[in-house]
């Protein structure tokens, strides 16, 4: 038994029944994009079985790309959810033969909400076909399962039916990157495009020192912040020099070196240095990868430090550069 042959008959199986759906689409698909535009509450899926779990995950889709949306299970449904349903709603259906008894039971009781129905079923004179306002094709002519019994196919193609009307859903709306990271505060996208210098950087203990402090007591510094570096400034508290480790094991090199030397003569002047809180984290890391430091300061108007912002907080928090 060739197990791969296998594998990749199910692929073909799958891939050419999603090529023939989408050469059927028609103005049933434009139609139900129209009801589901017009949709002034939510739009409500169900189904049950795998077409429930389908269902399931296309409402996750729709809400989070800016079509507002829940999944109804069809039995909860007969036991007190139909109240989730209001009038200004559309419910769509999932149903691959189009008679799931559970299903068919709520169906005249949607009706009686007077709300349209999106009807995804592979038998337009079905229970489901005939109660729906919009009929959209989800046939297919064998399932990848060599039983025939198991949905796989057909899942397959209402997923991606249920993409497509997604992605047509937010074209129409003009749904953009900034809208769908406002839905994934907490994912990549949403981190990259929301989280702030602000939002990471340290304010507190940090290890900060004046220009007449020795490299001796900087050193105890450095240990204290657990930054590899102090910040310098001057009498004003302004921000004038960093020293880092590597000017330290520099400094060591050095012909004349003394640990009651001052600091600032070890250091680096004039070091980069940032203003604006409110610059995104992303952009923040680009500067401290193209600058080829770890740590960057914060400073305010007149040059005095309110935070820094370390390379490792920013990959931590899972910031990465655009």
């Amino acid at each position: 038994m060739d197990l791969i042959k296998i594998a990749q008959e199910t692929f073909h199986i799958e891939a050419d029944a999603l090529y023939k759906a989408a050469e059927r689409l028609d103005q049933n698909f434009l139609d139900a994009i129209s009801l589901i535009l017009g949709t002034k509450g939510k739009l409500i899926i169900t189904g049950v079985g795998k077409s429930g779990l389908v269902g399931a995950k296309m409402a996750a889709t729709f809400a989070s790309t800016g079509t507002s949306s829940f999944f109804l299970h069809p039995t909860e449904a007969l036991h007190g959810d139909l109240g989730m349903i209001s009038k200004n709603d559309t419910l769509l259906a999932i149903s691959s033969s189009g008679e799931s008894e559970e299903l068919t039971k709520i169906l005249p009781h949607i009706k009686r909400f007077d709300i349209p129905l999106i009807g995804l079923t592979g038998n337009k004179e079905s229970s489901l076909g005939s109660y729906a306002d919009v009929f959209l094709d989800i046939s297919v002519e064998k399932e990848a399962c060599p039983l025939g019994a198991a949905p796989t196919t057909s899942t397959t193609l209402t997923m991606a039916l249920g993409d497509a009307l997604a992605v047509a859903l937010m074209e129409q709306r003009g749904f953009k990157q900034e809208d769908f990271a406002s839905f994934h505060p907490g994912g990549s996208l949403g981190r990259k495009l929301f989280v702030k210098i602000k939002d990471l950087m340290r304010t507190t203990d940090l290890p900060i020192i004046k220009d007449t402090t020795t490299l001796k007591d900087a050193i105890v510094a450095m240990s204290e912040g657990k930054l590899g570096t102090v910040l310098i400034v001057d009498a004003d508290d302004k921000f004038i020099a960093i020293l880092s480790d590597g000017d330290l094991r520099r400094a060591l090199m050095k012909e004349g070196f003394s640990l009651d030397h001052l600091a600032i003569e070890y250091a680096s002047q004039n070091p980069k240095s940032y203003t604006n809180t409110e610059l995104l984290a992303s952009e923040a890391l680009e500067i401290i990868e193209n600058g080829r430091i770890q740590l960057l300061p914060i400073t305010n108007d007149a040059g005095k430090i309110i935070g820094v912002l370390h390379i490792h907080d920013l990959v931590n928090a899972g910031i990465k550069s655009k």
